[in-house]
């Protein structure tokens, strides 16, 4: 399935959009993609129009809530299938995802692309071949292919973080030929497809798991195991462990990870929110 291409509405948004409607404006301009573009709307007494289709003017809209057109009307980009997953609206454009209400990439301080746009410059993956283990969102390979990487193959083992990616203009699409051809998306569980990449393949990794909590199994040292075994000798690693407080958790958990990748082959520090990990 390629990308959406419709319109999203938040509730500022549609707000304003109503609003040049209710003021007999002609037309309306502004942002329909969360900020990636900005243009103008056609204003009609029953309909709007944009990109040449028309869509019925929404309904009252939900806070913190972004909206796709299915068709039919302006339903949530969320979904519910043993937990809650949904897209949902930042300030910086670029949106952040929650699972059962639990955010998933920080967006307090900056755009959650700033922040993977850091991230991924401790790697330098300008010209490498780089494994994205949890793709989430894509926004590590998004900027990526954005700093020159030669390929990214990147796993995400969640359908419906699959399907926000399709409905989030700053997911990259792996068809765009933007891209290249150099991002590779696969739908995996990556603690399952590691064992079949091949030894020293890849020039570095991004590791950015669910909290430990989640997926303690991506903490473990079997696992950082075989990203050393994938990973060629020099190679870096940048793992996101987030903040966690050891004084509530009585752990530790950014240490923790740096000493079992020590134990796995690496030469492991603390950097940012996360580790960083040269391959000896």
């Amino acid at each position: 399935m390629s990308h959406y291409s419709g319109p999203l509405l938040t509730r500022p948004i549609a707000e304003t959009l109503l609003a040049a409607h209710g003021a007999d404006a002609a037309q309306w301009k502004g942002s329909l993609d969360l900020g990636r573009s900005h243009g103008d709307a056609l204003l009609h007494t029953d309909a709007w129009q944009w990109r040449g289709q028309s869509y019925p003017y929404p309904a009252k809209l939900k806070d913190r809530t972004i909206y796709y057109w299915d068709g039919d009307e302006f339903a949530p980009v969320s979904r519910f299938s043993g937990s809650l997953i949904k897209l949902v609206p930042t300030e910086w454009g670029a949106p952040t995802f929650e699972i059962d209400g639990i955010k998933m990439l920080p967006t307090s301080k900056e755009s959650p692309i700033d922040d993977a746009r850091r991230k991924v410059a401790l790697v330098e993956p300008r010209g490498k071949a780089l494994l994205d283990t949890c793709g989430g969102l894509g926004y590590f390979a998004a900027c990526c292919l954005e700093a020159g990487v030669a390929r990214i193959h990147s796993f995400e083992k969640n359908p419906d973080v699959l399907w926000l990616r399709q409905l989030n203009p700053w997911s990259p699409d792996p068809d765009d030929p933007a891209s290249g051809g150099r991002l590779e998306l696969t739908h995996a569980d990556v603690l399952q497809a590691i064992p079949q990449v091949e030894q020293g393949s890849v020039d570095a990794v991004l590791h950015d798991p669910p909290r430990f909590g989640i997926a303690g199994e991506l903490y473990s040292q079997a696992f950082y195991d075989q990203l050393a075994r994938v990973l060629r000798r020099g190679g870096r690693l940048f793992h996101y462990t987030g903040s966690p407080n050891k004084l509530t958790s009585d752990r530790d958990v950014p240490r923790e990870v740096a000493k079992r990748l020590e134990k796995a082959g690496f030469k492991a520090q603390l950097a940012l929110d996360g580790v960083l990990a040269t391959r000896r």
